[in-house]
């Protein structure tokens, strides 16, 4: 355990301690629930140092929690139905607070327990990495510096584009040793995918001694996801990774998820339909409240979506007539697929935008079976020739109401970008990472945007 893995710990057992001790349970039988209780939290992993972000944290949380209850039940003697009540309900304030303290813990003691960080690279990974943790507090990683290998004598043939900006804080690798000495750093990233292992050594080389803890962000090109496994085969680093079809017991459950969610939607979409009614009317719009577009399904198989009108009539008219006159407009349609500062959209359709609402009556494709709560974007079918590739990929899943585009960037995301994303949505795919999505989705749309789990 680290060092805010013990105080967690300690905090937690006080507080199991404490429970147990209010409710009417045997004393005999309090400090055997509090062990029992502790011992699984420690043999599933909750205070480890390698859990970076919250939403593995709550997945944690959840587990360790329903097995200290169900084997509180199958190994102690529960004589009364009042037990079994006092219980649940220990099981359920205990989950609460791991989280809540878990999460805050990472916040108020911020300053003590964080990792001073040196990433090495200048290119798109490490500025990736940087935004990612920036944003994450969860991780208590503190970035203080970058290393530019570019013109290194020991790196001679890696080169790259230099994305990051920061001038203060950017180092040449051969000083790297008086900056890990100045800056106290305890964790180096390697955030070069395009590293040889021969690289790779010769950096091992410089850090081994230097710094506690060295991580390799590695180039694996889609042959490792987060499904894969590692196996240790008599001394050889062997990795699996066969994943290319959803179980069907995964099927199932994100079916009667989506008919479940499908139906409240379609319930809420009922008044949601007049407010948007009203709106347009008020601005002088009375044309359809409803958009109807053909997109991409699943398999290939076209199927007609629905949406909120966000833009005024003739919006693809108006787009060829915009493209026309402004080649920059031309240019970022072509590139992107949309437009940052669109002017076809209304008063009523920007705020259906921002808030993520102009999808709403997409839970009746969701009913019908067309599409999914959490999945891939819904393309359209003058795209695919653009999406290469990719099209092969994300066809095999329905599309959804929502997912990694919607979740990590939105308009800020370039067309090449939200392929990646719904690539990685396949290949990475659990009910767990549904549940995540999910949770971002509701936070966007109560906020207006989306960051990296805090």
């Amino acid at each position: 355990m680290n060092r805010i893995g013990w105080l967690n710990f300690f905090v937690d057992t006080i507080f199991a301690m404490i429970l147990f001790w209010v409710f009417p349970f045997d004393f005999g039988y309090i400090w055997r629930l509090v062990v029992l209780y502790a011992f699984i939290q420690i043999m599933m992993g909750r205070y480890q140092d390698n859990i970076l972000l919250i939403w593995e944290e709550i997945k944690k949380i959840l587990i360790s929690h329903f097995c200290f209850f169900v084997i509180s039940i199958l190994f102690f003697r529960i004589t009364q139905i009042e037990e079994l009540l006092y219980l649940i309900l220990i099981t359920l304030l205990l989950s609460f607070f791991s989280l809540v303290f878990s999460r805050y813990s990472h916040i108020w003691f911020r300053p003590i327990f964080k990792k001073n960080v040196l990433i090495i690279g200048m290119g798109h990974t490490a500025e990736k990495l940087h935004g990612t943790i920036t944003h994450n507090r969860f991780a208590l990683m503190d970035v203080r510096g970058f290393i530019n290998v570019n013109d290194s004598s020991l790196l001679p043939h890696v080169y790259q584009q230099e994305r990051i900006v920061e001038s203060d804080n950017i180092f040449p690798l051969d000083t790297i040793e008086e900056v890990i000495q100045k800056e106290k750093i305890t964790t180096v990233i390697m955030a070069i995918p395009q590293l040889l292992s021969g690289d790779i050594e010769i950096l091992m080389e410089l850090l081994r001694d230097n710094v506690k803890e060295i991580k390799v962000l590695p180039r694996t090109e889609n042959l490792v996801t987060f499904d894969s496994r590692i196996d240790d085969f008599d001394g050889l680093l062997m990795i699996s990774t066969a994943k290319s079809e959803i179980s069907l017991f995964s099927c199932f459950m994100k079916r009667v998820v989506d008919i479940l969610g499908g139906f409240v939607g379609c319930l809420m979409l009922i008044p949601l339909y007049w407010i948007v009614r009203h709106k347009n009317h008020k601005e002088g719009d009375f044309g359809p409240v409803l958009f109807k577009q053909t997109r991409i399904g699943k398999d290939g198989k076209e199927f007609t979506i629905y949406k909120f009108r966000t833009m005024v009539m003739n919006a693809e008219q108006k787009l060829e007539e915009l493209m026309e006159k402004d080649p920059a407009i031309r240019e970022e349609y072509l590139t992107n697929k949309k437009l940052k500062n669109d002017p076809r959209i209304t008063r009523a359709g920007k705020f259906l935008r921002e808030k993520s609402l102009d999808e709403f009556p997409q839970f009746i494709n969701v009913l019908k079976g067309e599409m999914t709560l959490i999945g891939p974007r819904p393309y359209l079918p003058r795209e695919i020739e653009d999406m290469g590739d990719f099209y092969y990929t994300i066809i095999r899943m329905k599309p959804g109401l929502t997912g990694m585009w919607q979740t990590h960037g939105r308009s800020d995301v370039d067309f090449k970008s939200r392929l990646e994303l719904d690539d990685y949505y396949f290949r990475n795919y659990s009910l767990w990472l549904d549940v995540t999505l999910f949770i971002r989705t509701v936070k966007t749309i109560i906020g207006g945007s989306d960051e990296t789990a805090r």
